[in-house]
Formats: C-alpha cells, sequence, structure tokens
C-alpha cells in the first residue's frame, strides 16, 4: 500500500508543480511542455501549491493517528499549513477562499457558492485508507460541507480504490459518476475553473482520453484556468493507474520538497 500512496501522491505532486506557473491563465493562451517555474507565482521550477500540501497534512495526520481519521486533529494540520507554512517547500503561496473561511471560523462553509475544489484536491490519501463514504464526507466537511463537495469526494475516492484494485479507468468510471460516453466529449465541453464538479469531471476526463501520465497531466494543465488544481487530481489518478515509473524521470527529478513528501506518507 505504501508504494501506491508514494504513486499517487507524487502523480498529484508532479501534476500540481506542472500547473503551479499557468494558474488563472485562460485556455489557448499557453501551450505546457515540460516542467516549468515562475509565472503566476514566480515559483521556482517543481514547486507544488496548497492541492499537495493539504493532501500531505492529510496523510501526515493518518500517520500519526496510526491509520484512525481523526477530523479535528486534521483541522489542527490544516491550520499549521495556513499559519506556520507547515506542508509546504518555502511558505504558503496560495489557498481558496472557501478553506480560508473555515479555517478562521473553526467549521465547514455550506453556502452553494462554497462548493470549489478546496476539499477534492486533498482527498486521494483516503483512498488508500478503511475511511468510510461518511468519514470521507467529513473530512470534505472541515472546510467544504456542502453536500456537493462532500459527495463528489466519495466518488472521486470510490473511482481511485477501483483504480488501486486494477480496474482500467474506464472499467472504473461509473464510480466517478459518469460512463464511458465521457471519452467522447470535445475538450469544448470540458470545463476547469474552481467548481468542484468541474474539476472532478475534468480530471477523469483527461484521465480516459491519455494512455500515460505525461499526456493526462499535461492535457489537464493545458485546459487552462485552475491548471495546478485540476493537474493535481489527474496527476494523483495517473500515479495510481501508471505509477511512478510513469511519471517522466526529468519531472521527478526537478519535484521539489520530497523530504516534505516522504515524512508524511503511512503505510
Amino acid at each position: 500500500m505504501t508504494l501506491a500512496l508514494t504513486d499517487a501522491i507524487l502523480g498529484q505532486a508532479v501534476g500540481d508543480a506542472l500547473g503551479v506557473p499557468y494558474e488563472f491563465r485562460p485556455r489557448g493562451t499557453f501551450h505546457a511542455t515540460a516542467m516549468t517555474g515562475h509565472g503566476t507565482h514566480n515559483q521556482p521550477a517543481g514547486t507544488w501549491s496548497d492541492d499537495t500540501s493539504m493532501a500531505l497534512a492529510i496523510c501526515d495526520s493518518i500517520r500519526a493517528n496510526h491509520g484512525r481519521i481523526d477530523t479535528d486533529d486534521m483541522r489542527q494540520r490544516f491550520n499549521d499549513w495556513y499559519r506556520r507554512g507547515e506542508y509546504t517547500i518555502d511558505g504558503l503561496f496560495d489557498i481558496g477562499n472557501t478553506t480560508v473561511k473555515a479555517l478562521r471560523y473553526g467549521h465547514g462553509m455550506t453556502d452553494d457558492w462554497d462548493n470549489g475544489n478546496g476539499s477534492l484536491m486533498r482527498t486521494i490519501p483516503l483512498a488508500f485508507t478503511t475511511a468510510t463514504d461518511e468519514q470521507v464526507r467529513q473530512v470534505s466537511a472541515i472546510t467544504h460541507a456542502h453536500p456537493t463537495s462532500t459527495n463528489a469526494c466519495v466518488k472521486l475516492i470510490h473511482y481511485a480504490r477501483e483504480l488501486i484494485e486494477g480496474r482500467t479507468p474506464i472499467e472504473a468510471i461509473r464510480e466517478a459518476g459518469y460512463t464511458p460516453a465521457l471519452a467522447d466529449e470535445p475538450e469544448n465541453a470540458i470545463r476547469s475553473g474552481g467548481y468542484v464538479l468541474d474539476t472532478l469531471k475534468a480530471a477523469v476526463w483527461c484521465l480516459i482520453t491519455t494512455s500515460n501520465y505525461a499526456d493526462c497531466a499535461l492535457k489537464a494543465v493545458n485546459l487552462g484556468d485552475d491548471t495546478d488544481t485540476t493537474a493535481a487530481v489527474a496527476g494523483g489518478l495517473a500515479g495510481i493507474v501508471y505509477g511512478t515509473e510513469g511519471i517522466p524521470a526529468e519531472w521527478i527529478a526537478k519535484l521539489r520538497g520530497r523530504d516534505v513528501i516522504d515524512a508524511c506518507l503511512f503505510a
């Protein structure tokens, strides 16, 4: 399980880092082909963002609690990240509005406008635990408590677990809430902003319309707008499917913060 978790987290971190330089840039205004730096957040190449930091906070909580899902502990670790820069490389440089509100107020947000992708982006570690659907919802609800967000996280975990079991992305597609017809949808039908359901659909679409990690992650980045999160979610899923060995070696070599990642992984 540790190896599979590593595949997913490295897949997420690499996808995240690929997307960081292009975040908020509209589709068609750039074409990502490699691991680059600077851009939107002026970060060195290989730098991942809040997507991976929050996933690592969940990993670290699970590790410290011997596999137990403890949402109070996770909330504290999210605050450690938000207020002190834990689980980052050089400090926090990106955070969603709903996450900020939830951490300041001490409870998850439930308005329709609070259905950003800020809980979906960090959810993949739960696929490697015995977390129930209700526990997945509770982890989402630390910040994103609207049913649209919590249920999207459940769908992602169901899909990821099918991939872990060896199903192909198409064989497992109904677990994510879609049919194989999703593969036939054109790019202009795939939205890539911050809405949680758009991110889930875009990530799954990138996975089922490509045949290797690099194409999947770059396709997600090149959708534009919320490039780091779309690629983080797609990259986590692709990491499960193709393994760390399927991620281009030059991208792994450029990935920063491996010590932070390795310290948080659980068995």
